[in-house]
């Protein structure tokens, strides 16, 4: 009885207490004379003194923060021991689980019992159901889902508009209202203002894929066909970003090149000659004239030394490279309708603009020039042409405009009409700020129907 009582005091004693509250979180367990070493996670206290206010009972300790829920029975064989909760060391000592009686002469074998350690359990959370993110811009990629690319920076999405400044007004009274009150009155453009920007909106509309051609034609020379195609060009330039060129078909040494203010002398057959060495805009610059509105002009050939015309070969040539840099070609065709470069200029062009005087036989030689391409396979460029009624001499004109226009409106699709200007009767070089506002805005119409047109075909 002495030695069982012995042993039971010695389990009580081997049972998890802790030898020193002082030191928590290491304790060394001694279990018949074998050393165990038992890590255990205790709440963090500033002070060890906390322990004395937590509540001990049934040997349950419980805390604010984690709660040690029994005292569970754990062998200190070294494979039961978990690696995160617990490490044992074993000392070199005898072993001790055969305990010699000196009061029996007979060796009593007395197992030693399991050791035993308190065991932190934290509170179980319940798990979250994982979110769906959705993807912006890269997909479902993994752990791309929710990244955003650069172009979702947007100035809508980050300026705020109540800190933005408006712009300064156009218009006479809307600019002076915002003067005299100190910049702080700001009513936004007049009705001018806004409808100039409106139509320069249309001309500076984007093109997709290739370069457009446009032909300027007439069956009859004097009509003003090379003007319209310079207004035109500048038009187009001055509004558009991308670059449009005009070319002087003309085989007959036509005068496109001196309606703006030449730089060079180069023409058609000198493009044509290098047409297979170029290999950038550069080369195309040094030969095409630029006037101040950005459009480029090539010029037709002036050597009068020459014996052979510029062909149909040799347009198609400067169009292939052309069509290289520029978004738009427009073409100043000689007088007439079959010489030769016709058939190359019709076969390419994308739009038709057809240019008729004001005067009875002008306007049948127009009108039969629709006639012509509808009977020679060009019934859709007839249809979507557009007809300029050019006025080339001041004062009223003998014919009725009104009629003259309804006549081509049943045969194309748009009709402008191009008032007359001193500034370009003269002959000489045209510069586009010094028109008449009304030739000015006759040209900036023309080429946003042409634009509109070109986008309505590769829609």
């Amino acid at each position: 009885m002495t030695s069982k009582n012995s042993s039971d005091a010695h389990e009580e004693d081997s049972l998890g207490v802790l030898d020193e509250a002082a030191s928590l979180d290491t304790t060394t367990l001694g279990v018949l004379g074998q050393t165990a070493q038992v890590s255990v996670a205790l709440p963090n206290s500033a002070d060890d003194d906390d322990l004395v206010d937590d509540s001990v009972v049934d040997g349950e300790i419980a805390s604010d923060e984690e709660i040690i829920v029994g005292i569970i029975e754990v062998p200190l064989a070294e494979a039961d021991v978990p690696e995160a909760e617990a490490s044992v060391e074993q000392d070199a000592a005898p072993a001790a689980s055969e305990v010699d009686d000196p009061d029996d002469s007979v060796d009593d074998t007395i197992s030693a019992p399991a050791a035993v350690a308190p065991v932190v359990l934290a509170p179980v959370v319940p798990e979250k159901p994982a979110e769906a993110l959705t993807a912006k811009r890269f997909g479902d990629q993994q752990g791309q889902s929710s990244r955003e690319t650069a172009d979702l920076l947007t100035s809508d999405r980050l300026l705020n508009p109540n800190q933005l400044t408006k712009p300064e007004p156009e218009g006479a009274w809307s600019h002076l209202l915002y003067t005299i009150s100190g910049r702080r009155i700001n009513i936004g453009d007049g009705k001018r203002a806004r409808e100039r920007k409106a139509l320069t909106a249309r001309i500076s509309s984007p093109f997709t894929g290739g370069a457009r051609f446009v032909p300027v034609l007439s069956r009859k020379g004097g009509v003003g066909k090379t003007m319209i195609t310079a207004l035109l060009g500048m038009a187009l330039a001055d509004a558009r970003d991308d670059r449009v060129i005009a070319v002087d078909a003309n085989p007959d040494r036509g005068t496109l090149a001196d309606r703006i203010l030449r730089t060079n002398d180069k023409s058609v057959r000198d493009l044509v000659r290098i047409q297979a060495d170029v290999k950038g805009y550069h080369d195309i610059s040094a030969i095409v004239a630029r006037d101040t509105t950005r459009l480029d002009v090539l010029a037709s050939d002036s050597d009068p030394r020459v014996a052979e015309a510029f062909n149909d070969d040799d347009y198609r040539d400067v169009a292939r490279v052309a069509a290289h840099y520029y978004s738009m070609v427009l073409t100043d065709t000689g007088t007439g309708i079959v010489h030769s470069v016709m058939g190359a200029t019709l076969d390419l062009a994308d739009q038709i603009i057809i240019v008729s005087g004001l005067s009875v036989d002008e306007a049948r030689l127009a009108s039969e020039t629709l006639t012509w391409l509808e009977s020679n396979g060009y019934e859709a460029q007839a249809r979507n042409a557009i007809i300029v009624l050019n006025q080339s001499t001041p004062g009223s004109p003998l014919v009725r405009l009104n009629e003259l226009e309804a006549h081509f409106r049943t045969r194309a699709k748009n009709v402008v009409r191009m008032p007359y200007d001193t500034h370009i009767a003269g002959g000489g070089a045209i510069v586009f700020t010094s028109l008449q506002p009304e030739t000015r805005q006759a040209a900036r119409e023309l080429a946003a129907l042409l634009v509109e047109g070109l986008r309505a075909k590769a829609a």
